[in-house]
């Protein structure tokens, strides 16, 4: 719980630094310029606050790993991806942008802090307690926060533990082990497709490399 607080805040502190030029530059997601990103996380921040207020009566029959499938690659058809490009499109200013994500997701922390981590809540139509839910998103906002600084020299890094806790996640997620050499956030961003790897990685990679990229769900 504290872990996804620490997270979910040193992204929404990344976004609040950036001056208004960057949200016009590319993001690590294809397809989506950072304000696009943006405009998605005030979407996963609502996302958070509707899941934490609708209990469950039954059993988990989900936790934190099992949250996430693995699906297919994106084919940049999904019509809630071009919503997502359209709404950001219609903040036109990045401040509104900023104002929106300060407003919702200082709501969501808030909420997250507030809830019984063994509470039951809905989502998805699966089941799972709070405090998986919120485990399970430590990996959503550090990969959001890797594409967020993907093409911005200088721009801060997520936190290491939220890094580490996320490698830990996705390899759970995969079945599959990345080699100690690899650092967390490379790990990340090569295991999950954001970038190839480069030829010495794919052969410290092994057998795990035909099966990238792991696409989450």
């Amino acid at each position: 719980m504290d872990l996804f607080s620490r997270s979910w805040a040193a992204l929404r502190t990344a976004v609040a630094e950036l001056p208004d030029e960057d949200f016009a530059r590319p993001s690590g997601c294809a397809g989506w310029l950072v304000r696009d990103l943006v405009c998605h996380l005030i979407i996963d921040a609502q996302d958070v606050l509707i899941t934490l207020v609708t209990p469950a009566a039954t059993e988990p029959t989900r936790d934190a790993v099992t949250y996430w499938n693995l699906v297919g690659a994106p084919a940049g058809d999904d019509p809630l991806d071009a919503l997502t490009v359209r709404l950001a499109a219609a903040y036109e200013e990045p401040w509104l942008l900023r104002f929106h994500l300060d407003d919702v997701g200082s709501a969501a922390g808030r909420a997250a802090g507030l809830v019984d981590p063994a509470a039951r809540v809905a989502t998805r139509d699966v089941v799972l307690t709070a405090g998986d839910y919120l485990s399970a998103y430590v990996l959503e906002w550090t990969l959001h926060h890797l594409d967020l600084i993907a093409h911005l020299p200088g721009a801060a890094e997520p936190p290491a533990e939220g890094l580490a806790r996320s490698r830990e996640l996705l390899e759970r997620i995969a079945g599959a082990a990345f080699p100690p050499s690899l650092p967390d956030g490379d790990a990340l961003r090569i295991g999950t497709g954001r970038r190839p790897p480069t030829e010495a990685e794919k052969a410290a990679l092994g057998e795990v490399a035909a099966r990238l990229p792991f696409v989450l769900g």
